[in-house]
């Protein structure tokens, strides 16, 4: 009984002896192989931990801040030939954002998510690290809060807002990111309160502007009576 005791000690010692040689090793060609592990300086919080065939990662790597403790603020599962899939937490292990990145830049689909909540704040698209295509933002309730169209980084065309009753607040235009063309302003009932243009994200031409739904006033821009 002593000496099996002894063995499974000694076993255990030397596994994980093992182990332990076997983290943080290089080839004779200096390429990582196998868990790494790495802390912060003068301190025994770990930074990251993940493993490496031939320099490259694989599988999943969590990442750490200088005051994270035992939970990560980001995971990462590396795929071959695939876009890694990347997860945002907080300290207190609440979900924060995940999607996908290639080569350090954001792509396809991200989710941002509500504080202290599985529910979804905003849906954006992105293609080599720019927004590009609808990005919707939601209410707590599911409720549209914005539609926005970018390209390239940029708002492009139709912006849409929302009450969180549904009703439309607001109906704008973009163009390389400024306000520009047509616009209408509403009510949290729905009736329409003022409507005009844009031109390089200031207001341009005739403004009309609505009470009850009902026709006010108007107003020229830019100012006729400035002009020289």
């Amino acid at each position: 009984m002593k000496n099996s005791i002894v063995f499974i000690f000694m076993y255990c010692f030397a596994m994980g002896t093992l182990l332990g040689q076997q983290i943080n090793q290089k080839d004779n060609k200096g390429l990582r192989q196998g868990l790494w592990k790495k802390y912060y300086p003068n301190s025994q919080q770990l930074r990251y931990q993940g493993s490496f065939v031939d320099d490259k990662e694989v599988g999943t790597f969590f990442f750490y801040c200088e005051t994270c403790g035992d939970q990560p603020f980001c995971v990462k599962e590396f795929s071959t030939n695939s876009p890694t899939q990347v997860t945002y937490y907080s300290k207190t292990g609440d979900l924060v954002s995940k999607g996908f990145m290639s080569k350090k830049q954001r792509v396809g689909l991200w989710l941002i998510f509500h504080e202290n909540s599985q529910k979804v704040m905003t849906r954006e698209t992105y293609v080599l690290g720019k927004l590009h295509g609808e990005i919707t933002t939601y209410y707590p309730s599911g409720e549209i809060i914005e539609t926005t169209t970018y390209v390239n980084g940029l708002k492009q065309g139709k912006s849409y807002h929302y009450a969180p009753n549904g009703v439309k607040l607001k109906e704008l235009s973009y163009k390389n990111d400024l306000l520009d063309g047509p616009a209408s302003y509403y009510s949290h009932k729905g009736t329409l309160t003022m409507k005009g243009d844009y031109k390089n994200g200031a207001h341009h031409g005739v403004w009309n502007y609505y009470k009850d739904g009902k026709f006010l006033l108007s107003e020229t821009f830019p100012d006729p009576e400035n002009k020289n």
